[in-house]
């Protein structure tokens, strides 16, 4: 009988270290880093895909306009988790962290950009950067040397002492057809503070429609629209005329148009792939 209870006792001892073993081993999640896929669709209003040269936009004011160049620079971003945790990517880091959205590289009408390198985990913003921070730009030519040469070869670049051209918008214009030429380069002129220029970086934050579940198996896409009826039909309605339709540097249209294409992101939708 003390063999059977002593037997019994030994039998249930490792039935309770095995399940415990057991419940440790499910208890281990798999913390491997994954990454997201950005994706930019350029458009006007709900019409996505601008065809440069050729689609056309008419403003609040009676003007229409095409773009022959569209480009912008995107930096600085960061995703938001469902705890409120935030994670930035390559933060304050051109050479890793900033890229050049051309419209001519467009595949369907989308531009994409892919993070690597992303903590597991459900997001629920993305926080985006339209242009070089200042902070960014102080750290020096050495600090960001393939960036910088991968923005002059895009013309996204002045000479260093001036920075970069953080948003560039090239076409024609008229008012019953586009037939009179603009330029458009938005961007920080050197070192804003000493200069006492205005500082044409802004930041933008974005809620995700769906959430974006990063893990070693699944890479999210986050769809995001540009809607560029904002450039001259955003918060401040602009006109283009010969006092600003060759406008390069930060003046006071230059901050209108960066004060309304701030406003032009949007998180269309997210898959989970």
């Amino acid at each position: 009988m003390k063999i059977y209870k002593l037997l019994s006792l030994l039998f249930i001892t490792i039935l309770t270290l095995s399940s415990c073993s057991n419940s440790d081993d499910d208890n281990i999640q798999d913390n491997t880093a994954g990454s997201l896929q950005v994706k930019f669709e350029n458009g006007f209003n709900n019409l996505g895909d601008i065809v440069l040269n050729q689609t056309t936009q008419t403003s609040v004011n009676g003007q229409k306009h095409q773009f022959s160049k569209l480009k912008y620079i995107i930096s600085n971003i960061s995703l938001v988790d469902e705890n409120g945790t935030e994670f930035k990517y390559n933060y304050n880091n051109p050479d890793k962290g900033a890229f050049i959205i051309n419209q001519e590289e467009a595949k369907g009408g989308i531009v994409y950009i892919n993070l690597t390198e992303i903590p597991k985990g459900n997001y629920k913003k993305i926080k985006l950067g339209l242009g070089i921070s200042p902070t960014a730009y102080l750290i020096g030519q050495d600090g960001q040397g393939l960036f910088w040469e991968k923005a002059k070869q895009e013309g996204m670049a002045w000479s260093w002492a001036a920075g970069y051209i953080f948003t560039k918008l090239e076409g024609r214009y008229g008012t019953s057809t586009p037939d009179t030429e603009f330029m458009n380069h938005c961007g920080n002129m050197g070192d804003t503070t000493a200069n006492d220029t205005a500082n044409l970086y802004r930041e933008v934050v974005l809620d995700l429609p769906t959430t974006a579940r990063v893990s070693k198996d699944i890479r999210p896409s986050v769809h995001i629209l540009a809607d560029f009826n904002q450039y001259l039909s955003g918060k401040t309605a602009l006109s283009l005329d010969a006092s600003n339709n060759m406008a390069m540097g930060s003046s006071a249209h230059l901050v209108n148009v960066s004060n309304n294409l701030v406003n032009m992101f949007k998180v269309d939708h997210v898959h989970n792939d």
